[in-house]
């Protein structure tokens, strides 16, 4: 049945907690961005293409769902699941497992698994992620990197976001064994990477050492373009199920798919040595990796339509944005700097009210595992913790920038942004054009 008028549409978002003055302000930005969104839908058209042809390939059937406890030794249906995977990333081999608990833990086994005592980790991408801090040993922690006797260089960016070439050849040396290239710009706001400058960027440092393994930290930029870095020299990508991939359906998990020789060494890191990837079961998982993966590319379609919404409705406001309105998207996350611990909390709280799940809650900041800082996080989310769904969150520290990400559909996204914006309205930190 149709609308028989626009205010029927209004008035369920009005039920939902938005005002006229906020909705009539979103569907005036957002009558400009149709054709954007059209362009999104066709990489979504591409990736969905992607993803069923290597199901297909592989044969996906019904006894590929089938639960599997204790070793999970013949598990059909989990190494099948890393051969898709494997296809969709165009690899040699991959890794997926339910094992592997978050992205950070993705990340800690591919680095300690391709890495030796005496071995360097390079960084050309400035600093990395928060909680790979203690992974490392910037901050120190057990089990680091560092405490193992891997040491760890890092080539910061330029002023203007761009690679340092001359810093990250400086900082290359014989024992420059691996470099990791954080994709998307975590709790900065530098430009997330291209996968095309990814590509670049692995060239050049190959070509000062040919030997040398690049590894990706992949999270949330899994199917936003129709090339993965795998496709342009990679040697490993790393993420998380309960990011991208997931499509929203996968309750635990991540990814490893690069090269044969490092993706086993990952298996032997994540199980034992001589066990690798023959034990781990599947406890019943299967299909929802399966179905979430397929779900992916629509998923992330409607999460990236929501960060440029969220983008054009905050900059016209004057709230700078990371990345601004009109640039080219490469990961889901959208970044907007609101100026102070009030206007994040602010924002936050419109994330959470628009939430399915603990809607009623009200997020505060708190010393979040693997933060040197208080971290507001607003995410009431089927799934805890997963970024594909509507969440928002950032270090409650200058310049006081908020990271929006995810959103089951666009029209979830929507409704979060919105709220947002009517909490900051009502708190008197946003202002509406005349």
């Amino acid at each position: 049945m149709e609308l028989k008028n626009p205010m029927e549409l209004e008035g369920i978002y009005h039920t939902l907690g938005v005002s006229s003055p906020v909705y009539a302000y979103g569907e005036a930005v957002l009558e400009s961005l149709r054709p954007r969104f059209g362009a999104m839908d066709r990489v979504a058209e591409y990736n969905q293409g992607k993803v069923l042809a290597a199901m297909q390939k592989n044969r996906v059937n019904a006894a590929h769902f089938a639960a599997t406890t204790g070793y999970g030794y013949d598990d059909e249906g989990r190494d099948n699941l890393e051969r898709v995977y494997a296809d969709v990333f165009h690899t040699q081999a991959a890794l997926v497992r339910p094992q592997i608990t978050c992205g950070t833990h993705a990340l800690a086994v591919a680095l300690s698994a391709n890495l030796l005592p005496g071995d360097e980790l390079l960084s050309p991408v400035g600093a990395p992620y928060d909680t790979l801090e203690e992974v490392i040993g910037i901050r120190e922690s057990r089990c680091s990197l560092k405490e193992y006797g891997v040491t760890y260089a890092q080539a910061d960016l330029t002023p203007d976001g761009s690679f340092d070439y001359a810093a990250i050849q400086s900082a290359i040396n014989s024992r420059t064994k691996l470099i990791t290239i954080q994709r998307s710009k975590g709790y900065a706001t530098r430009p997330t990477f291209s996968v095309a400058q990814i590509g670049e960027l692995i060239d050049f440092c190959k070509g000062v050492k040919p030997d040398v393994k690049v590894m990706v930290d992949n999270c949330y930029g899994e199917f936003v373009e129709t090339l993965e870095p795998s496709d342009v020299g990679a040697d490993l990508v790393v993420g998380s199920l309960i990011k991208n991939p997931g499509g929203g359906l996968a309750p635990i998990g991540g990814y490893i798919c690069g090269t044969r020789a490092c993706v086993e060494r990952c298996a032997y890191r994540l199980s034992a040595p001589g066990l690798g990837q023959e034990v781990g079961a599947n406890l019943g998982l299967m299909p929802a990796f399966y179905q979430g993966l397929f779900l992916a590319p629509t998923v992330v379609a409607g999460a990236l339509k929501g960060a440029v919404f969220a983008a054009n409705v905050y900059e016209k406001l004057g709230f700078p944005c990371v990345p601004g309105a009109a640039e080219d998207r490469h990961d889901i996350i959208q970044a907007v700097t609101l100026g102070s611990r009030e206007a994040m909390v602010a924002f936050c709280k419109g994330i959470q009210a628009a939430a399915p799940v603990d809607s009623y809650v009200t997020p505060e900041p708190w010393a979040m595992p693997g933060y040197d800082s208080e971290v507001i996080m607003a995410a009431g989310a089927f799934v805890q913790g997963s970024s594909i769904e509507l969440s928002a969150d950032g270090p409650i520290r200058p310049p006081y920038a908020v990271y929006f990400q995810g959103g089951l559909t666009w029209y979830h996204a929507k409704l979060g942004i919105l709220m947002s914006l009517q909490k900051l309205v009502d708190a008197g930190l946003a202002k509406l054009p005349a």
